[in-house]
């Protein structure tokens, strides 16, 4: 190997790019490490299970969410239940989108779910995906599993 002796006292023209690619590998290493240990810090929810196909999930999407008191976020921020469509039809990004993420805690009666469905389509959504827990759950289901899953929680 040869090496360029500029024989000058000159300033070296070349720029040293060994510390800033050290220093890239090492920021690169805290982030794989780190990056699995953030879990989704938002609203505690059981969700139902169902054994389905996973499928990719875009982690930009909005998520709404209704906890077991019933109580209905969009992202992180609680919606009064009485103006969830006033909500929903003044939010710019969703009406851009038109697509919805629902988790929905299975403590809560269906019904509350399927009202929440029907504001969402009618506050102009067109596409409305729900959420679940990708371990499959016992099918069928027994009428008790909720109500025993519901106390479980409470104690």
């Amino acid at each position: 190997m040869a090496m360029a002796t500029g024989g000058g006292n000159g300033p070296m023209s070349e720029i040293n790019i060994t510390p800033l690619v050290d220093v890239m590998l090492v920021l690169l290493i805290i982030f794989m490490i780190t990056a699995p240990m953030m879990d989704d810090k938002g609203v505690e929810l059981d969700l139902p299970k169902a054994e389905a196909k996973q499928m990719e999930v875009d982690e930009s999407k909005l998520v709404m969410t209704i906890d077991k008191d019933r109580q209905v976020f969009l992202g992180e921020t609680l919606i009064p239940n009485e103006k969830l469509e006033d909500a929903l039809g003044s939010n710019a990004r969703l009406q851009r989108e038109g697509e919805l993420y629902l988790k929905a805690d299975q403590s809560i009666p269906y019904g509350f779910v399927v009202q929440v469905m029907a504001i969402v389509k009618k506050a102009g959504i067109p596409k409305l995906g729900m959420v679940t827990d990708p371990a499959g759950g016992e099918w069928p289901p027994k009428p008790e599993a909720a109500e025993d899953a519901a106390v479980k929680k409470a104690k």
